[in-house]
């Protein structure tokens, strides 16, 4: 090989890969798989670019390194190189990749060159993706995070490190999943470049790029599609500000993302908790307008809420809140237009003050909102229609395989709505139900859950109490705290919590404990790490996206004129439900089965759900042209 390498070529073999970062905040170590054509790292030579920087500011002068694993003899070869040429190629390197090194610079660590973050002045595991750590206001850390991550610094100091073969051990290593395919790849790339600090978002497309990847390959029209879908149609963010029963004033932050429209006016929840961000707001969209898509009833995706905490609120502060956010919101909401619901910190309550605000500024009873609508017509099963779904679908499945729920343990994990109605459900199909959990911890009841034990929980919920409160009274209970469910022995699990619940660790419970079957609850609710643990051990995946679609289901129903002038039975409504989660299933099943999934892989499920709902949008946004 020669003694140098060109360095452009060097750039594009990292471009190569594609990286995804996670955990911000936290100590990340760098891992990727190889691109395509990738030659070997033992015999290549790494330029690294000097850092502009003045020396006072680092206290001692930097260096350019070159690491080879060469001979002594070449490498005592390429010391002897003349200066000239190594400054022409860094001039070149600076003038075409001025960006790329803006907030790096070279030093050598250990004998061995390494790229360092200018900010935090650490490498590899040690870097923060927070450079400015704790300190600085909110706008400074965003504005340099953001600027940061367009950079390829971690590219740069992970050849580097792959070339000395050194291999960092992180306590959370960063998940990086190669595409195979270059063309999913560069869109990938391009929502990465765009939005490099949505974490939650990109983990989202990534996880729906990996599931297109044959069909993306069949067809280069469905490139530009992918392109077009993947930026939301409409980002509204919004002052709330609010007074407390103290007469004080406070201000939150209101997020309504309109993500396609294209198959019909736009429906998704409302959250309202302290975590609630712009990148949460796009990937709940995201899912949601797949999810309504992959649904018998075809309606756009939306998402929203605020980063408000109703935890601890009274009646009152709940409801001026309520009502300054849908001041702002009423503007964009109707029948034909957008149609709110219930979400994590969104209730029957919180529906109401809001519903009762849009119609004193609208000026009339549309009744889009179906979270109150229960309590005055319409469906009587809507609030149970999600939980229930969760478990018909769970049936489904078990159904191919020639079983059934009947005596089956069951581990869930959550305490809200969806949670509850879960339980009730398994209970009615024999199933043994033994956990559910909080923020805090998890409960777990070796006798199981029934139908008294569920309205003694409810009570907590309502009291604002602790589950550890139902261990007083049933002694074959126990809480465990800072805990999650997934340890505990079961056939099936049932994921509905929030997402991202479930990390590669838990993951690797479940496997453990015996479960066949994870049914997803709540929007992405397992890491890109658990998935690949859960894949390889030939766990089946129900996908939110179409598990979670009966809520989907009974919003359009109550919607429906002919439901709203009569009231459904349950046994009706259950019969509507679950002929509408048959179609789903089978739905997903078919599209998986076309290109290529036998219904026995663990990925069937996942990749036809996405792929289905994803056809069917393409095909809406080709038929309505370049909008």
């Amino acid at each position: 090989m020669n003694s140098a390498m060109d360095d452009m070529n060097l750039i594009q073999q990292a471009q190569r890969h594609h990286l995804v970062v996670r955990e911000i905040g936290e100590e990340i170590d760098l891992e990727i798989g190889p691109g395509d054509d990738d030659p070997p790292f033992g015999n290549t030579i790494i330029v690294a670019p000097m850092r502009e920087s003045s020396v006072e500011e680092h206290g001692e002068s930097k260096q350019m390194g070159m690491v080879s694993q060469l001979p002594n003899d070449a490498q005592d070869m390429s010391k002897n190189q003349p200066v000239k040429r190594k400054k022409k190629v860094v001039k070149r390197w600076r003038e075409e990749w001025a960006d790329t090194y803006k907030w790096a610079y070279v030093d050598v660590k250990e004998g061995t060159a390494r790229i360092f973050c200018s900010v935090c002045r650490e490498y590899g595991r040690k870097h923060r993706r927070n450079p400015y750590g704790n300190e600085g206001s909110r706008n400074m850390q965003m504005s340099a995070l953001e600027e940061h991550n367009n950079s390829l610094l971690h590219k740069e100091a992970l050849r580097l490190q792959m070339a000395s073969k050194e291999k960092i051990v992180a306590d959370k290593p960063v998940y990086v999943k190669a595409v195979m395919s270059k063309t999913a790849g560069s869109i990938l790339e391009a929502t990465l470049k765009r939005d490099p600090h949505e974490a939650e978002f990109i983990q989202a497309v990534q996880e729906a790029i990996q599931a297109l990847e044959r069909v993306i390959a069949k067809s280069s029209h469905y490139v530009n599609i992918m392109e077009r879908l993947l930026e939301p149609e409409r980002m509204i963010v919004f002052r709330v500000p609010w007074l407390d029963d103290r007469g004080e004033i406070h201000v939150n932050r209101g997020f309504r993302v309109q993500f396609n429209q294209s198959m019909g006016p736009c429906r998704g929840g409302i959250r309202f908790h302290p975590s609630m961000n712009l990148s949460i707001a796009k990937f709940l969209g995201f899912e949601q307008a797949l999810k309504n898509a992959l649904s018998p009833y075809k309606l756009g995706g939306a998402a929203g809420g605020s980063d408000f905490d109703p935890k601890g609120k009274s009646d009152n502060e709940v409801m001026r809140f309520c009502q300054s956010f849908m001041s702002e919101m009423y503007r964009y909401l109707g029948p034909d237009r957008d149609l709110p619901s219930e979400e994590i910190g969104v209730g029957t309550r919180e529906m109401g003050y809001l519903f009762g605000q849009y119609r004193r500024l609208a000026g009339n009873f549309q009744g889009s909102f179906t979270g109150p609508r229960i309590f005055w017509s319409g469906a009587s099963l809507r609030t149970e229609a999600t939980g229930y779904g969760l478990v018909f679908f769970a049936q489904l499945m078990l159904s191919d395989m020639n079983k059934e729920l009947k005596g089956l343990r069951c581990v869930v994990s959550g305490s809200g709505k969806i949670a509850m109605h879960v339980l009730e459900k398994l209970i009615a199909y024999g199933a043994l139900p033994v956990s559910v959990s909080d923020s805090k911890g998890y409960l777990v009841d070796e006798d199981g859950f029934d139908y008294m034990k569920i309205q003694f929980l409810r009570d907590i919920k309502a009291q604002q109490r602790s589950l550890r409160d139902y261990s007083k009274t049933y002694a074959r209970s126990k809480y465990y705290d800072e805990a999650k469910p997934w340890n505990e022995r079961c056939d099936l699990a049932f994921a509905c919590a929030s997402q991202n619940e479930i990390n590669q660790s838990d993951a690797m419970n479940l496997v453990n404990s015996g479960c066949r079957i994870l049914v997803e609850g709540s929007n992405m609710p397992c890491t890109p790490e658990a998935i690949q643990v859960l894949r390889k051990a030939n766990i089946l995946v129900a996908p939110a996206m179409a598990a979670g679609a009966g809520g989907v289901v009974a919003g359009e129903l109550e919607l429906n004129h002919e439901c709203s002038l009569m009231h459904w039975s349950p046994e009706d409504f259950e019969s509507k439900l679950q002929e509408a989660m048959k179609q789903t299933y089978q739905r997903a099943l078919k599209a998986a089965t076309d290109f290529g999934y036998q219904k026995e892989n663990p990925e069937a499920l996942v990749h036809g759900s996405v792929i289905s709902s994803f056809l069917t949008i393409a095909q809406a946004m080709t038929d309505q042209g370049c909008v």
